[in-house]
């Protein structure tokens, strides 16, 4: 069998993802790694204690609202900001001597206090402290003067905005016309005064499409080489941003990043803060660079300096410890490619280059030997990357699989990792370990998914899924065909085959009816369980075999209730809040196992389970309303558990059903692609053409690909 150089999973070709395409090859991508930086001239003066008492409640530069301070009160302790230790080419150097690439700063706050002079506001680091120094420019001028790029962070809510939204517990409110203007002109100063900035990490708010898309327009129009960051909202962030510390554990098939803090209990200085050992503070966030980069994303570290403009010893001791590290091993992070294998590894991480694998070991891998699954390029070389230490290591490979055997007593000690580097004779070759071999049909039950992350604002963000990838061999030559339903109908889609993209629209597809008997399906009555508010009751339980007389979420103890009031096809009301969910369970019944389109009605999100098994996963791009949705369901003969996610994000009263009476028509449309038969291995990519943006969710989940032999 013929090898396939693995390689990673691109941004679509949409207009938009290639005019970003050329700013991520110019190196925001391959930045890897950056210094986050939260520096407020009041919270960073106050360090997380009010009244001489700790305020203990939330992250500590946001104690303006936690300790409920007046807004007069809290402005005037700006009066004292006049930071003697503070000194931009000093922060430059140490996120250089750190292996940072660059410097992300805030800008301005949730507490509306800009560290830059701004033209719209006296509330300013200049107008309003003894410092008279605008902080920001020194920053980008030390970054400018040691070779890092620049970058900042600015809040979209203001708690010192006049005519901003009431502030709610969230921070995640509606902008006001009046707020967006004074926004708009604001970041027009930043991308105006401030040199080249590298990118703008936009914060909280629940922003119209428009306003997004304004703020994005200003920046791509004065900063052409400046990254929008994801939480501007409404899909149109140039790259999507995690939760604060959160490490996903799926590829991410756009660009991505990680923000993380050294204490994942603040971001602002915090001047009771427990530190605990440097060297298990370096480790833990060690292990958190790994694995952004080896999922193919960006890690930016937040540092919280004092209010006289030092850093915090400990903060920069671990900052340090981790740029040792780098100095040995840096090539396995800076510029490197995510885990090419499609599976994890119990020891560890890994990343590529070309004729490379670099292997992460958290801890001694089990018995002294590493098995790569698809490996079939020859290992030429195994090295220690620190010191380019050479490794007596025995490498076979069996069963389509290398093995690495390490030396007699090779360790990886606690709080350490060491990386091997692997020199492949060429190129590395890598057979998928999930690898279809002359299939019939390419679905997505048996497609590799192809994730983004998606949302209106904070509270609605979810892993999007932008499309599906299938790989596969085929002995014979053979057409293809897409088979769709009538709700995919005069789609725009994209299929990329072994790299050459063509665009078709479904609407020339021949009908053809399912082989299956709707009307001998029998539907239970429902149950409900519920309401569930996120962030309060946590996540669901186990709903691979749900049993109606327990609590579904062990958490929040909450039991089944049977409706038999409610129906199939009717549509249901629900009173809606601020991030609601409910459940809703039913039991369908078929004579035999088969597939059976089945729709859904739902407001600001829906999630629909079968049997355990996720189907798709939706939010609402538009805001509330209704949406409907078909679902092509694999019925397995006997009782089927429908179980299904409702979620209120925006709406004071949500709608839903699920509906029966859903004609059984697929439609049959041929692509004008054809698959070579050959030995060597394929790939089949399907995503939409044009989106809106590349982290918008596909939506077509009853897509599929037939391969009909010649």
């Amino acid at each position: 069998m013929k090898k396939i150089i693995i390689f990673l999973w691109g941004l679509s070709v949409s207009t938009a993802a290639l005019a970003q395409d050329t700013v991520l090859q110019n190196g925001w991508k391959n930045q890897k790694y950056s210094m986050f930086i939260h520096w407020g001239a009041i919270y960073s003066t106050l360090g997380g204690v009010w009244e001489g008492k700790p305020v203990t409640r939330g992250y500590s530069e946001q104690i303006q609202s936690h300790a409920g301070i007046y807004s007069d009160v809290y402005g005037d302790v700006a009066k004292q900001f006049n930071p003697q230790h503070w000194n931009a080419d000093s922060i430059v150097l140490l996120a250089k001597a750190a292996g940072m690439k660059s410097v992300v700063m805030t800008s301005k706050h949730h507490d509306g206090f800009c560290m830059f002079h701004s033209a719209y506001t006296d509330y300013n680091v200049v107008d309003a402290t003894p410092f008279k120094r605008d902080v920001l420019k020194e920053l980008s001028d030390a970054c400018q003067r040691h070779g890092l790029k620049f970058g900042m962070y600015f809040s979209l809510i203001d708690w010192h905005f006049p005519q901003a939204y009431p502030i709610s517990s969230s921070n995640s409110d509606p902008i006001t016309p009046e707020h967006h203007e004074f926004n708009k002109k604001q970041v027009t100063e930043l991308m105006t005064n401030y040199g080249p900035v590298s990118e703008i990490w936009f914060d909280m708010g629940s922003l119209t499409s428009t306003q997004s898309e304004d703020l994005a327009e200003i920046v791509h129009h004065l900063q052409p080489g400046c990254m929008v960051s994801g939480r501007l909202g409404n899909d149109a962030g140039d790259f999507c941003v995690m939760g604060d510390n959160q490490y996903p554990d799926y590829k991410i098939a756009s660009a991505w990043q990680t923000p993380a803090s050294v204490y994942d209990e603040t971001w602002g200085y915090r001047s009771w803060q427990q530190h605990g050992p440097v060297a298990d503070k370096a480790h833990e966030k060690l292990e958190g660079l790994i694995k952004v980069v080896s999922r193919g994303g960006n890690y930016l570290l937040n540092i919280g300096p004092r209010g006289d403009g030092s850093v915090v010893d400990f903060e920069k001791e671990v900052l340090l410890a981790n740029g040792e590290w780098l100095k040995h091993n840096g090539e396995a992070i800076y510029g490197a490619q995510a885990n090419p294998f499609d599976t994890t590894f119990a020891w560890g991480e890994v990343t590529t280059k070309p004729g490379k694998l670099y292997l992460h070991l958290l801890q001694t891998p089990a018995g002294g030997i590493i098995t790569l699954p698809g490996l079939t390029s020859q290992v030429m070389q195994v090295s220690l990357l620190e010191g380019s230490k050479k490794l007596q290591c025995k490498v076979s490979v069996r069963n389509g699989a290398t093995f690495i055997q390490l030396p007699a007593g090779f360790q990886v000690p606690d709080k350490t990792v060491r990386v091997l580097a692997l020199s492949c004779k060429d190129r590395v070759d890598i057979v998928p370990v999930h690898l279809l071999k002359n299939p019939t049909v390419l679905s997505r039950a048996n497609a590799t998914p192809l994730y983004s992350f998606s949302g209106i604002d904070y509270d609605s963000y979810y892993r999007s899924q932008v499309g599906d990838r299938w790989t596969f061999t085929a002995g014979k030559p053979a057409h293809l065909s897409v088979v769709y339903s009538a709700a995919e109908q005069d789609r725009a889609v994209r299929f990329t085959l072994n790299g050459v993209p063509r665009e078709i629209t479904l609407n020339k597809g021949v009908p053809k009816k399912l082989n299956n008997h709707p009307e001998q399906l029998q539907w239970s009555p429902m149950y409900y369980s519920g309401p569930y508010w996120s962030g309060i009751d946590g996540v669901h339980g186990d709903l691979r075999h749900v049993d109606v007389s327990k609590p579904l979420s062990a958490k929040a103890g909450k039991s089944w209730t049977l409706r038999a009031d409610w129906k199939n096809d009717e549509l249901q009301t629900m009173p809606g809040d601020r991030n609601l969910g409910w459940y809703i369970l039913q039991e369908v019944t078929a004579p035999a196992a088969g597939n059976y389109l089945v729709g859904f009605t739902s407001g600001d999100g829906i999630a629909v389970y079968l049997n355990g098994e996720e189907q798709v996963v939706y939010n609402n791009p538009e805001r509330g309303g209704k949406q409907t949705e078909v679902l092509l369901l694999p019925l397995k003969a006997g009782k089927n558990q429908l179980v299904v996610k409702f979620y209120s994000r925006f709406a004071k009263q949500s709608v839903w059903a699920i509906h029966r009476n859903v004609p059984q028509i697929m439609y049959v449309q041929p692509l004008p692609q054809q698959v070579a038969g050959s030995e060597d291995i394929q790939a089949l990519e399907v995503r939409q053409a044009r989106p809106v943006s590349v982290h918008r969710n596909l939506r077509m989940p009853n897509l599929s690909i037939e391969m009909e032999q010649k």
